[in-house]
């Protein structure tokens, strides 16, 4: 079947017409070779060996040699033209990146907040600008592909990949997720890249938190909760799914027609390409022992539904042929995806125009309309937990202002994962040059860290300064990781952090903040971060409290909401557990038996709720309405509430509209998010804020993902207000 997908439909007929004759003329040994493809990492020679003498279709690079914006222009030009001169049909390659968050991995781009940012902004249309930022730069260095958008609902807050989620909501992340697969593949067709949406269908639910540890999850679950941001970007038109790790109910999902072929395909309708995530067809055998060889594991991944295995070069090639010559797969299976991967690479123009310029690239990457954007993103998500009497915003005119902690001066800890460079330097602007921009000139700041991430320092020297100050800011937190906290540029110090038993700070950054509150100068703890923190000593002791997740190149932004020159009004995109003995702690978790019996502690009691995020004005909620009062099961409601800034300056909050079905066959969520959006007031102001909700997004999930509308109530609630609304079953005609 041609793919359909956004892509898919730029394909001409002419074009659809030379994809079939090049597949009819190509042999077996180099229809495989379009399947697979070889990591470009340290050994160039051997990517470049794979290309020309095993057909190889398909580059993944990532930490190559040579990591400025022209480097990597002519890296990739030298590998297309290798390709291109190896091919019969001149075939030229599928370049793919990680760039979740901005094209990261090159010094000189721009690097966005991690997507749990983004869902703090919820802002979807903002997160759409990103990517299509972000696709612009990969472009210009000759990138056509990225592992983005991560679809995967954040379940457990121990899990080392909740910086790559929007949030515990599925509708947050499937608004999110549909944003940026089209802010990805909708610019103009030489600024595009294919959206890779994954890790299909369940990845964030791991047992004890852990990595790609077997998600033991309900059919019901699944369809619940982690299918919906999938199906949003199967909608939005992604190009690719790649599936996740893990095994669910017994099945390792890579090597899965279940997930791959009967829910992916026959269910969601998906007709784009399955990309494996890495070496997860090797996992079959090595992690999961489905599979006794990497032969085998190679059978089952393709068989289940597996388009294009991107990391093992030659070897896969070999063991591919192999299984095709002798009867284990059929010629045709690897036609089917063979013809999937050409499709893409005539809809992206590739055999018009393979090369790309590299002057162009260093004018691209790192233009400060794209700087500008990043800042937009990072001080629209920047969520403050604690302004205790209105501790910020701070005056620029302080005599000396401290600022301490680790992740103060450190761009690699804004950036996170899957993005930081050691050389040259990346760019961007860290939390201390955002904050020595921002004061006036006769502001002294004082810059003593006082910890490592998990060692401690002079505290002395920050506890003396702390005392001679007006104000202290104190920027702690978690390192850059990726995975199961794999360290990506930096050591973490003589106390081991992060790891998934500790949601709390390490004893050195505790001891930092507690030193320099105990002086009594004004202080502020500023959280640079991929997952949230367990800080209950922060949140009741210290006045200020920001969470700047990870903010990416641009750190100053954290700068103008310290010194009040942006409102805050970002909201926490999950929630934030008092310990990890509180853990899993969700909003949207099942009704049980227990909930509201006296001798138990509320199922719902974190140190800060999900949407929890405090401005330096106020708002004011009033006239929800709901209507109509009744309604069938295939209508819609209406919800429209009033907002006030009642404060005395101009401020944006997000406006969340959730849903209780009071009675349902299966057991539902407490309540679960239906609809947001955001509004901006200015000091006075009011406004209406309006929603249409379809009925059928209130049906209970089935088991084959159907939704069924009871007829019942449902309790509708905005901020501390609340309606309702009656379904009610459709009357059959009198005769």
């Amino acid at each position: 079947m041609p793919d359909r997908s956004a892509f898919g439909q730029r394909l001409a007929e002419e074009d659809e017409r030379r994809v079939e004759a090049i597949l009819q003329e190509m042999t077996v040994a180099e229809k495989v070779g379009q399947v697979v493809g070889v990591p470009a990492l340290a050994d160039v020679e051997e990517a470049k060996t794979a290309v020309t003498d095993h057909h190889v279709g398909s580059v993944h690079f990532g930490g190559t040699p040579h990591n400025t914006p022209a480097e990597k222009a002519e890296f990739v030009n030298d590998l297309q033209r290798a390709a291109i001169d190896a091919s019969r049909f001149d075939i030229p390659l599928f370049v793919r990146a990680m760039a979740e968050h901005g094209h990261a991995a090159i010094s000189g781009s721009t690097v966005f907040p991690q997507q749990l940012a983004l869902g703090a902004t919820r802002d979807p249309d903002l997160a759409e600008r990103a990517a299509r930022a972000a696709a612009v730069e990969m472009r210009a260095t000759g990138v056509q592909s990225t592992s983005s958008p991560i679809g995967d609902v954040a379940r457990d807050q121990r899990w080392g990949r909740i910086a790559e989620t929007f949030g515990e909501s599925p509708r947050l992340c499937a608004a999110f997720t549909e944003a940026m697969v089209r802010g990805y593949q909708e610019n103009d067709l030489d600024e595009s890249v294919l959206a890779v949406t994954k890790h299909f269908p369940a990845y964030s639910e791991g047992v004890r938190g852990e990595d790609q540890a077997p998600n033991d999850i309900s059919e019901y679950t699944l369809r619940r909760v982690h299918v919906p941001p999938y199906e949003a970007g199967i909608e939005a038109g992604t190009a690719g799914i790649m599936p996740c790790y893990n095994v669910i109910d017994g099945e390792p999902v890579h090597g899965s027609p279940r997930f791959l072929r009967d829910l992916l395909r026959e269910d969601l309708g998906f007709t784009g390409f399955t990309l494996a995530d890495y070496a997860g067809a090797e996992d079959l055998h090595g992690g999961h022992r489905a599979t006794d060889s990497l032969e085998e594991s190679l059978w089952r991944a393709i068989r289940a539904g597996i388009d294009l295995l991107p990391s093992g070069g030659a070897e896969y090639c070999e063991q591919v042929l192999a299984l095709v010559e002798d009867g284990e797969l059929s010629e045709s299976r690897i036609e089917e995806s063979a013809r999937r991967v050409l499709h893409l690479k005539f809809a992206l123009d590739l055999f018009e125009d393979p090369f790309v310029d590299p002057d162009d690239a260093v004018a691209t990457l790192g233009r400060p309309d794209h700087r500008d954007l990043a800042r937009e993103v990072a001080r629209e998500s920047m969520t403050l937990l604690r302004n205790e009497d209105d501790v910020l915003p701070l005056d620029p005119d302080l005599d000396q202002l401290l600022v301490a902690g680790p992740n103060a001066d450190d761009i690699a800890a804004q950036h996170g994962g899957w993005g930081s460079v050691e050389d040259p330097r990346p760019l961007g602007d860290t939390v201390l040059d955002g904050i020595e921009a921002a004061v006036d000139d006769g502001t002294d700041v004082v810059h003593e860290p006082g910890s490592a991430i998990g060692e401690t320092l002079d505290v002395d020297a920050a506890r003396d300064a702390a005392a001679d100050s007006d104000a202290a800011v104190v920027v702690v937190g978690e390192p850059d990781y990726i995975h199961e906290f794999r360290a990506s540029s930096q050591e973490f110090g003589a106390e081991e952090f992060p790891h998934r038993e500790s949601l709390t700070l390490p004893d050195a950054q505790r001891e930092l903040v507690e030193a320099i509150h105990a002086t009594g100068t004004p202080t502020v703890a500023v959280l640079v971060t991929g997952r949230v923190l367990s800080t209950p000593w922060i949140a009741e002791h210290v006045p200020g409290l920001l969470l700047a997740y990870q903010p990416g190149s641009e750190g100053g932004a954290v700068a103008d909401v310290l010194f009040g020159e942006h409102n805050p009004s970002g909201r926490l995109p999950l929630s934030v557990p008092r310990s990890e003995g509180q853990v899993p702690v969700r909003f949207n978790h099942l009704t049980h038996p227990t909930v509201d019996h006296e001798a138990h502690r509320s199922s719902y009691d974190p140190l800060f709720e999900y949407g929890h995020g405090l401005s330096y004005t106020d708002f004011e909620y009033e006239d929800l309405t709901v209507a109509p009062a009744e309604v069938g099961p295939d209508g819609t409601v209406d919800v429209e509430v009033a907002v006030a800034n009642v404060g005395d300056r101009a401020g944006t909050e997000p406006v969340e509209v959730f849903a209780t079905d009071v009675v349902s066959t299966r057991i539902t969520p407490v309540r679960e998010l239906r609809a947001f959006d955001r509004v901006a007031l200015d000091a006075g102001e009011r406004a209406t804020v309006s929603f249409s909700l379809d009925v059928r997004e209130f049906g209970i999930v089935e088991n084959d993902g159907t939704r069924t509308v009871e007829p019942g109530t449902f309790e509708v609630s905005v901020a501390d207000l609340a309606d309702s609304f009656e379904v009610v079953r459709r009357r059959p005609y009198r005769r």
